[in-house]
């Protein structure tokens, strides 16, 4: 498993899945069940370790992790502990379907995976999904949205943008002529322009052609989208801006987002917190002080309570 710096959750150089697998069983056998014991067992690993502790459990114990998790805790604190159970593309897989099951489509769920994987991620999510449920992602995306909104998202699952490093300088200037003529110059708007452009090319020449477009058209490409597009294609493409120049921010704002105000968007918050822990928390962290001007720690405080609260703060890591 390959070690990110601004992970929160690194997992321990050494361990055994059997007294691990023990100690949970004991945490959830018998009368009441020791929370903390869960919490502190599960953070304490990490995936591809938490991966090991399942298939011991069932070889020693012959039940389920899983599934005794499920009986044993309810609402969103199960949701978390089930989410760091499973394997990182498969939570996005669930999640993915999730968002597309039933009569409503969470939109913002998919954008936010769809344009914030990588090539290799989203190519891995792209296989299992088909394993899981027996047709492809973009199938459903496609009875599930429309328009150019559809469009954008068939795009992104394709998991098909350049991930060179190379700027051609007289492309990213065309580019960006483009991205003018396309919206800001015209009476309505070439909303393809827009997908071609910020979905295939690579982020070194994007950031480019973001300057580039400054320049020409004398506002930020992001208000160009928010004055030229509504709705959900907006969202995408927004969002597919944020991933490109910072990837920590986008998701600081996703959190930022998910528990300001009334209410909390409790999906968003356990996706984020969950699928992030073990590559980028540190950088989210980072900028969500600077972008906010108070600690994501006292955030979550704040907006959450219980074991969900304990769970969560562990996986923010600390106090900035």
């Amino acid at each position: 498993m390959y070690h990110f710096e601004s992970a929160t959750i690194k997992g321990v150089s050494s361990f055994s899945a059997e007294q691990e697998a023990q100690a949970l069983r004991k945490a959830m056998k018998g009368f009441g069940t020791d929370e903390d014991a869960i919490i502190e067992i599960l953070t304490k690993l990490n995936t591809s370790q938490r991966q090991q502790v399942l298939i011991t459990y069932k070889s020693s114990i012959g039940r389920d992790l899983i599934d005794d998790l499920k009986s044993e805790l309810s609402g969103n604190f199960e949701r978390v502990i089930v989410g760091m159970m499973t394997p990182t593309t498969m939570y996005d897989v669930h999640e993915l379907r999730r968002a597309m099951k039933g009569a409503g489509t969470d939109e913002g769920c998919l954008i936010e995976i769809l344009a914030s994987r990588t090539n290799e991620e989203i190519r891995r999510i792209n296989e299992n999904y088909k394993l899981q449920y027996g047709r492809t992602l973009e199938e459903d995306i496609v009875s599930d949205t429309s328009s150019m909104f559809r469009r954008v998202l068939v795009s992104l699952s394709t998991g098909n943008r350049d991930e060179g490093t190379y700027v051609d300088d007289a492309l990213a200037q065309q580019d960006a002529q483009c991205l003018y003529e396309a919206g800001e110059k015209k009476w309505g708007t070439d909303e393809v322009q827009f997908m071609a452009i910020l979905c295939t090319r690579n982020r070194c020449h994007l950031l480019r052609v973001f300057d580039a477009y400054r320049g020409i058209a004398n506002k930020d490409i992001t208000d160009s989208i928010k004055s030229e597009m509504s709705g959900d294609l907006e969202d995408a493409l927004l969002a597919v801006v944020k991933c490109v120049r910072n990837k920590p921010a986008y998701f600081a704002e996703r959190l930022y987002k998910s528990m300001k105000g009334l209410g909390t968007d409790d999906n968003t918050l356990i996706r984020v917190m969950v699928s992030r822990s073990e590559i980028d928390m540190l950088d989210i962290r980072r900028e969500f002080l600077t972008m906010y001007g108070k600690s994501l720690y006292s955030f979550i405080k704040g907006d959450c309570s219980g074991d969900y609260r304990k769970v969560l703060l562990r996986l923010c890591g600390g106090e900035d």
